[in-house]
């Protein structure tokens, strides 16, 4: 299955060292979780709350919730057994902060093999540093295992000195590097943050911005902005209406022998029937998701 195929709309940051969150998650509506040992835990709590996520994840019950563990980094001094814990944590995979280089994917990988990882055990990379995004290129070629990119825009702004603006002019040159990386190497990748809780409007602006420049969808930082994250990031039913047209269209006109068809006035060839496909096959996805989560 492609790494880019399954919904990745809202994905919830939450620490690791609040037990209640960790409960919590189980009955949201976000398709990703990122259960966090770094940012969001004080130093002297690292330690409990990597045992508390770690029974977390084999308690289960987050359902089809894709969960990353982002763990500290490999030079804090919990980063190493943060590793060794994901190895055989159960979740889908381990998130690695502040990457700056492939030979850190290799390494964090090293590690997650000498300890039992499943092959299915992807890595995700955080990418939030002007090394990482200047290569971003060879970070997303490390590993077989690597599955997916999170923008860590509030970091990778402090780094560049830059601001925070609605259009988040000074962000684009990074995200494009992050978004050809990740779609010339069959890899998911999820937006930034958006840090203003009571600025729904500007949140949804951002997701839509989000959606043109080609993200999957959006990281978040509180199960208020699921709803308007899993809203923005669907696939609307117009789009799903028209992708199922054009599928049609595209089928009957090939048992014609014909390669090209007008549907509603537009040409359609085989590069607009793929990414109906791809359309029609997340709408799918997303209502496989919920169905759950009513059950």
């Amino acid at each position: 299955m492609p790494k880019t195929a399954r919904p990745r709309r809202s994905v919830l940051y939450m620490p690791g060292s609040n037990a209640r969150a960790l409960e919590k998650a189980r009955g949201l509506p976000a398709d990703g979780l990122i259960l966090d040992l770094e940012d969001a835990v004080a130093p002297d709590a690292k330690e409990e709350a990597r045992r508390m996520v770690t029974d977390a994840l084999k308690a289960g019950g987050y359902g089809k919730r894709e969960i990353l563990l982002r763990v500290n980094g490999a030079d804090t001094p919990w980063g190493a057994e943060d590793l060794v814990a994901a190895a055989t944590s159960g979740a889908d995979a381990v998130l690695l902060p502040k990457v700056g280089s492939a030979e850190q994917v290799r390494e964090a990988e090293a590690v997650l093999k000498a300890n039992g990882a499943p092959e299915s055990l992807a890595i995700w990379c955080m990418m939030e540093t002007p090394a990482g995004i200047l290569h971003a290129e060879e970070i997303a070629q490390a590993s077989p295992r690597l599955g997916g990119f999170v923008m860590g825009t509030s970091d990778l702004t402090k780094d560049l000195q830059a601001a925070h603006t609605p259009m988040r002019l000074p962000m684009l040159t990074s995200l494009g590097i992050c978004l050809l990386a990740a779609r010339a190497s069959d890899l998911a990748i999820v937006d930034g943050v958006y840090l203003d809780l009571n600025d729904e409007e500007g949140f949804r602006d951002s997701c839509r911005q989000g959606v043109e420049l080609g993200f999957d969808g959006k990281t978040l930082i509180h199960p208020k902005q699921v709803g308007p994250a899993n809203e923005v990031f669907a696939p609307s039913e117009d789009e799903i209406a028209f992708s199922r047209k054009v599928i049609d269209a595209h089928k009957a006109a090939a048992t014609e022998g014909k390669g090209v068809v007008v549907v509603d006035g537009k040409l359609i060839e085989n590069l607009h029937v793929l990414n109906a496909e791809r359309i029609v096959q997340m709408s799918e996805a997303i209502t496989e998701m919920e169905k759950e989560a009513a059950s």
